[in-house]
């Protein structure tokens, strides 16, 4: 493979990674988590990216060592382990793209009036064409990156618009003055959480990259996807608060579009419409993509007909969206759901790492493996508070 080449599979899964994490879900959760715990929020951010960090480069680099998917690995450790994982992936990547369907619609029903249910399909649509073609995996690549710089400039350009108190925003990201165990699991399983941990870790798999001697390219693509979402998301995080500090209302129907509205007026709004429909459909092909990787495992059929099926799991999340609508409160739980995955996922991959069987006579750096055993305790520990809490005890 050409280095030229090399270099733009790197930047697409990188950005398939980002895209795919920076998804309707992950505009809602900012926006509302930004109008409940103010500038504190800003904790919560820097917490979840260290958490993202760790996960990330623990997963890609041993999925890359192990030249094998998630699933085969989980399967390799314990035997039917994958398949469990599976089911769970995919059952969280579909719970995701009912949101992301719903969000396609709500970006473009903002730029063009019509229906949110018109708009969604619209949108699907979009994300079909990526698969009917013959070179879908490098027009996947070229779609994301695109819209990624597009999401990456329109936020950061509606950030500064709101005059954000950014002097309180950094003091209160050291120092909350309040915290919510619930805001950062969503964030997190929203950010590396279910499919969205394994998105660019298998798209790089597909593309050849893959051995021990890949590590480097491994790491600077992992690097360069966190880097852009939780760009994204500090920004984005600004914007809303400089609405917020301001006293003005968010709107719960659709709160990312009301801080665009209220930052810049229509504009503010049609801005809204881009970047939302950018990151629903960057994200329908990351979360359709990633899950079906994950189907390989469960059904071996699959590979040979493999984008009849992401059209088909795009197509089903359509017509769920179209049942059931509500696509703010469908994204909130579908975040934390992925965030009760997390565990499961990176902890049995630390097990493959020093597994001789699995990744041959790879060393895993000991600084990573001891920031990925933190991430699963201290993921463990918040899903079970949360879980505790919701059922009361």
């Amino acid at each position: 493979m050409k280095p030229a080449r090399n270099w733009g599979v790197l930047l697409g899964a990188a950005f398939l990674m980002a895209t795919s994490a920076v998804g309707p879900g992950f505009l809602t959760q900012t926006t509302v988590f930004t109008e409940r715990l103010g500038a504190s929020f800003g904790f919560v951010i820097l917490a979840s990216i260290l958490l993202d960090i760790g996960v990330q480069l623990n997963v890609w680099r041993v999925i890359a060592v192990a030249e094998l998917r998630a699933p085969d690995i989980a399967n390799r450790v314990l035997p039917g382990l994958g398949s469990v994982i599976s089911v769970l992936i995919v059952l969280g990547g579909l719970a995701f793209n009912v949101g992301n369907v719903g969000g396609a619609g709500l970006g473009l029903s903002a730029l063009t009036g019509l229906p949110v249910p018109v708009c969604a399909v619209l949108g699907a649509g979009v994300a079909l064409g990526i698969f009917l073609v013959r070179e879908a995996g490098r027009l996947m690549d070229r779609f994301a990156q695109v819209m990624g710089l597009v999401l990456v400039l329109t936020i950061v350009y509606v950030a500064f618009s709101t005059h954000p108190p950014l002097a309180e925003a950094a003091r209160r990201t050291l120092v909350p003055t309040q915290l919510d165990l619930t805001s950062i699991i969503t964030l997190v399983g929203g950010t590396v959480g279910g499919y969205i941990t394994f998105s660019g870790g298998h798209r790089l798999l597909d593309a050849g990259i893959r051995g021990e001697a890949a590590l480097p390219e491994v790491t600077r693509s992992a690097v360069l996807g966190i880097s852009v979402a939780s760009l994204v998301r500090v920004f984005l995080f600004l914007a809303t608060l400089g609405v917020v500090s301001q006293g003005l209302a968010i709107d719960a129907a659709n709160p990312p579009a009301s801080v665009f509205r209220l930052a810049a007026g229509e504009l503010g709004y049609r801005l809204f419409g881009v970047v939302m429909f950018a990151a629903a459909v960057t994200s329908i092909i990351g979360s359709a993509y990633t899950s079906i990787s994950f189907l390989k495992v469960l059904l071996p059929q699959v590979a040979a007909r493999e984008n009849r099926w992401i059209i088909g799991f795009i197509v089903l999340s359509t017509l769920l969206f179209l049942t059931i609508g509500q696509p703010v409160q469908v994204l909130l739980w579908a975040g934390a759901l992925n965030g009760f995955i997390l565990p499961l996922t990176l902890g049995t991959l630390l097990v493959a790492a020093y597994r001789p069987a699995i990744v041959g006579s790879y060393r895993h750096p000991l600084v990573l493996a001891v920031f990925g055993v933190l991430v699963v305790l201290v993921m463990t520990w918040l899903s079970g508070s949360v879980l505790l809490k919701a059922l009361g005890v």
